[in-house]
C-alpha cells in the first residue's frame, strides 16, 4: 500500500498556499518544511528467540547480538570465506543468527552462531563442513554434538588461550557453541567443557521445542 510521508505533504502543502497567496505576502519566498529523517528500525530475527545465552554472562561490547547475512558472516566473522562461501551457498543458506557474552570477570566470552539451511540434509553438510575447517584432535562427551578443545599460547594478544566447542544439527538449523577463555602468559587456563556441554544440552533442547 502506497502512503504519504507526512513531511513530503507538508511541503507540498506550503509550495501551494505560496503559489496561491494574495496581497504583500503572494510574492514571498516559501521555505520548505523541513522533511524528517525516517527512523531506523532495528532488524529482527525469528532465530534471536532460540539462542541459548549463560545466565549471569554480561553483553559483550565487542559483539553485538543480532542476524547475519551469507555476505556479512563472510566479511566479519569466516576464518576462511572463500570455503565457507562455497558452503552457505551449497547448503541454500537463508538466514543466521549471533551472539556472544562475557562472564562477569570478563576471562571468558560465549559464542553462539545459527545457521538456517534449505534441508535438514543440507544442514547436516553445512555443519560437518565449518567443523573439519579446523583439526580437530581432543574431542569430549557431548550428547548429539561434534565437540573438541584447543589450548595454547595466542601470540596476537601474549595471552594463553583455551576453547571448548560444540556443534549439532536440529532439523535445518545449524547451532555453534563456543567458549573462550584467556589468561596471562604463565596462568593456567582450560577449556570449560562444563558450560559448553550444559549449554549445548539447553540449546538442544530449545531448538527441538519450537521445531516440534
Amino acid at each position: 500500500m502506497n502512503r504519504t510521508a507526512p513531511g513530503i505533504a507538508a511541503v507540498v502543502t506550503a509550495l501551494l498556499l505560496g503559489l496561491t497567496g494574495c496581497g504583500s505576502d503572494a510574492g514571498a519566498a516559501v521555505r520548505p518544511a523541513e522533511v524528517p529523517k525516517p527512523s531506523v528500525a532495528p532488524v529482527k530475527s525469528p532465530l534471536a528467540g532460540l539462542a541459548v545465552l549463560p545466565r549471569g554472562y554480561i553483553a559483550d561490547p565487542k559483539s553485538a547480538p543480532g542476524p547475519f547475512t551469507a555476505t556479512s558472516f563472510l566479511a566479519e566473522h569466516s576464518a576462511d570465506p572463500a570455503l565457507d562461501r562455497a558452503l552457505l551457498l551449497n547448503a541454500g543458506f537463508v538466514e543466521g543468527y549471533r551472539a556472544s557474552r562475557l562472564s562477569p570477570d570478563k576471562k571468558q566470552r560465549y559464542v553462539v552462531q545459527l545457521f538456517k539451511a534449505a534441508t535438514p540434509a543440507k544442514a547436516k553438510t553445512l555443519q560437518e563442513g565449518r567443523w573439519y575447517q579446523t583439526a580437530r584432535k581432543h574431542p569430549f562427551r557431548v550428547p548429539g554434538a561434534l565437540s573438541d578443545t584447543q589450548s595454547g599460547y595466542d601470540g596476537s594478544h601474549g595471552r594463553n588461550e583455551a576453547v571448548a566447542e560444540a556443534s549439532f544439527v536440529v532439523g535445518s538449523l545449524v547451532a555453534e557453541l563456543s567458549v573462550h577463555g584467556s589468561a596471562p602468559l604463565g596462568t593456567d587456563v582450560r577449556p570449560d567443557t562444563a558450560l559448553i556441554t550444559a549449554l549445548a544440552a539447553q540449546q538442544q533442547a530449545r531448538l527441538t521445542s519450537k521445531s516440534g
